[in-house]
């Protein structure tokens, strides 16, 4: 092809005109157009030194440590609890079953499906806290249906009651809640903690040490945000000053009590959460938690007084105070926290994960 176009090229440019220069001048000028083309244009578009790309800073991320949040499908139902019914038989389930049985019973199955996960995982933690340290207090069965010693349970039938029409769908809510964090429990150096839950706080938890006496580093006060939405947080229970006596003479039978019912109360001191630390009752001083018991208040949040005759006490929230807040789950769930998010919040330090049992 170029020895081609090279004889066109030499034809033409043979051809003189008298207006146009000889053929050797068209030669000339032609070879300088041939090498501005070939050699010297193509180096005025060679990048320089300056032109080169500056290298991109390069950076790493930081290492963040992988948590297991992901349920173990068939755990639960590889795992056989025996559970001491009411009647005093001992009926052996799945833990699946028992879980169900016991969400069902705890926790409204109307809170936020998040609020509903925190409390399976807690209840399944609470189960196996139980059984590994149980003994003699259940002889033949790991956990019983007392909501005072264990955790509360219904049967499918009795749920379906309670529900009426929202039977199938509550059903099948707590259903999916187990299912979703099946084999997940609460652990504390590897081992389940003792998640023990309550219904609502006045705003803050309470320290295991506070209400039993010891202190458990995974029970620590923190904020709880329910308040006046919840059913029945603001209660008040009035007494007569017969009915006062009688249960402080039924629990301290050698109690004395000034002769001046408004002096029978004093020095009543709140801990740093807000709850009643202790009250001096007559002759005696009682711990926010024994005049709760006593006088059967809904929490240690409470204030006293005598009037007209009559011992008034107004009370927030429902429950020992320690551990998960129910009510505090579904608020958290309603901001959007994640269940595993929840855990984490009301038990100080735990993990979040599948666990071996032994």
């Amino acid at each position: 092809m170029f020895e081609k176009w090279r004889g066109q090229w030499f034809e033409m440019s043979r051809r003189k005109t008298n207006r146009g220069p000889s053929w050797t001048g068209h030669a000339v000028l032609t070879g300088l157009a041939l090498v501005l083309l070939l050699f010297v244009l193509p180096l005025l578009f060679l990048p320089g030194e300056e032109e080169e790309q500056e290298a991109l800073p390069t950076a790493t991320l930081p290492a963040v440590e992988p948590v297991n949040v992901s349920p173990v499908p068939g755990w639960d139902e590889s795992q056989t609890i025996r559970v001491l019914q009411s009647d005093g038989t001992v009926e052996a389930m799945t833990l699946a079953d028992y879980l169900w049985g016991v969400v069902a019973a705890e926790m409204p199955a109307s809170f936020q499906t998040e609020a509903l996960k925190a409390q399976t995982v807690a209840a399944r933690t609470y189960c196996f806290y139980q059984r590994a340290g149980s003994g003699d207090k259940h002889p033949g069965a790991d956990v019983c249906t007392d909501y005072t010693c264990c955790q509360a349970f219904l049967t499918r039938e009795q749920a379906a009651v309670g529900w009426g029409e929202n039977a199938r769908r509550y059903t099948d809510k707590v259903a999916q809640a187990v299912a979703d964090t099946d084999g997940l429990l609460c652990l504390y150096n590897g081992q389940p903690i003792d998640a023990v839950f309550f219904s609502s706080s006045a705003g803050r938890t309470l320290d295991a040490a506070q209400v039993w006496g010891n202190d458990v580093p995974y029970l620590t006060a923190v904020d709880s945000p329910e308040g006046e939405e919840v059913p029945g947080w603001h209660t008040q229970v009035t007494l007569s000053l017969a009915e006062c006596a009688a249960k402080l003479r039924e629990k301290y039978p050698e109690i004395v009590l000034p002769d001046d019912p408004a002096a029978w109360f004093s020095d009543l001191t709140a801990d740093e959460n807000g709850a009643v630390a202790s009250v001096k009752v007559g002759d005696i001083t009682l711990t926010g938690t024994q005049a709760r018991s006593v006088f059967g208040l809904r929490s240690t949040h409470f204030t006293v007084e005598v009037q007209d005759g009559t011992v008034i006490f107004q009370v927030l929230g429902y429950g020992h105070g320690v551990g998960l807040s129910q009510y505090g789950a579904n608020a958290l769930a309603e901001e959007g926290k994640t269940f595993d998010e929840i855990l984490k919040w009301y038990y100080t330090g735990v993990t979040v994960a599948g666990w071996e049992a032994g």
